[in-house]
């Protein structure tokens, strides 16, 4: 790019390592960067007490000693009220309804490439970037990351072109081992901080944690395919089709797999081991679609595509788009397919678009 030093960049310092080493890249190669912390949650906000369940004042101050370090200036950009209206409070009403949503994709979409690119350009930025294990294309196509361990295109896909124009992904070239020996090449702070875990931003809080602060626990019973009674649950809001950790083994056998949730009954149906292929789905019905070219492609659509972060890229096909209701059939039946989740389509190393999963049936 030509003339770098006149190109002002935004980069979100979450105060984690990759979007340190994203800053400490754009400055050697002789941007104008500007680092910007994005609250978006306070222990009083989030309902929490513990500022080792909330650490955001924690990772401000490592966010501004990285800014510091690199001699860039550095903002703090307060989104708690937006976050809570549009990330927090959709995906709570979501898993109250039953749904496993992802507040991760939501929050890329409102907050990230949303909220913040919007402040950036507002304030002069030419564009902003960020930490995330991502690539794009020279025409704004969203790729995936050369770490195909750490890549986060699963969570990006509801971008389009006109937000990816103005976005760069620094670190999208390297592995997580070579983001580590930069960070510690360039002495950042942050060089040996652990990777955050939990919901986006709130800190390492347990997700059924989380939701109990918001959704009041309804007890209910725990049922067999046949419709035997084996025990009993906390509310049918705080589990996901194919969790099998929490759930018991009623009777001997290893942990048993939830399968179905019926919220008006107020039950959820699990099976053995022994019953896994009752996970299995060949297809699902899928809205809320995001192309991200903007174009609808033609069908029926042989590709590639995921249900879940970090799976293998499976074969799909794409059959219908009717009433905003996508189709999708699988070359091999996919397990643990949960309402509410992304699918991900892939065209090899190429983000098409995706949507959100309605229905692990047609």
């Amino acid at each position: 790019m030509d003339n770098k030093t006149n190109k002002k960049i935004y980069v979100g310092l979450s105060g984690g390592v990759d979007s340190s080493v994203a800053a400490a890249l754009l400055k050697e190669q002789g941007f104008d960067v500007t680092g910007i912390f994005i609250k978006c949650w306070s222990p009083e906000f989030a309902g929490f007490s513990s500022a080792e369940e909330c650490p955001w004042e924690q990772d401000q101050k490592d966010a501004e000693d990285v800014a510091k370090k690199l001699g860039v200036p550095f903002k703090s950009l307060n989104l708690e009220k937006e976050y809570w209206e549009r990330v927090s409070s959709p995906t709570i009403q979501d898993y109250a309804r039953g749904l496993t949503p992802n507040p991760d994709v939501l929050c890329n979409k409102e907050i990230k490439f949303g909220l913040f690119l919007e402040y950036a350009l507002r304030q002069g930025a030419d564009l902003i970037a960020t930490g995330h294990y991502v690539k794009k294309s020279a025409d704004n196509s969203l790729l995936c990351a050369e770490d195909i361990n750490k890549d986060q295109s699963y969570f990006l896909w509801m971008l389009n072109r006109v937000q990816l124009e103005k976005c760069l992904f620094p670190i999208g070239d390297y592995t997580k081992q070579e983001v580590r020996d930069m960070a510690r090449k360039y002495a950042l702070p942050t060089a040996e901080k652990s990777d955050s875990q939990g919901i986006c931003f709130v800190g390492n809080v347990p997700i059924r944690q989380f939701l109990k602060h918001y959704i009041e626990e309804r007890p209910g019973e725990v049922v067999t395919l046949n419709g035997k009674v084996v025990g009993r649950h906390e509310g049918v809001a705080f589990y996901t089709i194919g969790q099998r950790r929490g759930i018991g083994s009623f009777g001997g056998e290893a942990p048993y797999y939830v399968t179905k949730k019926d919220l008006s009954a107020n039950t959820i149906t699990v099976v053995p081991p022994s019953q896994i292929e009752q996970l299995y789905q060949d297809k699902l019905v899928a809205s809320n679609t995001n192309w991200i070219s903007g174009l609808q492609p033609v069908l029926p659509l042989k590709c590639f595509c995921r249900i879940r972060y970090r799976q293998e890229l499976q074969k799909c096909t794409i059959v219908d788009f009717t009433d905003g209701y996508l189709q999708v059939e699988f070359s091999k039946p996919q397990r643990g397919i949960a309402e509410g989740q992304s699918i991900v389509f892939y065209d090899k190393d190429v983000v098409i678009g995706g949507a959100i999963i309605h229905h692990n049936f047609t």
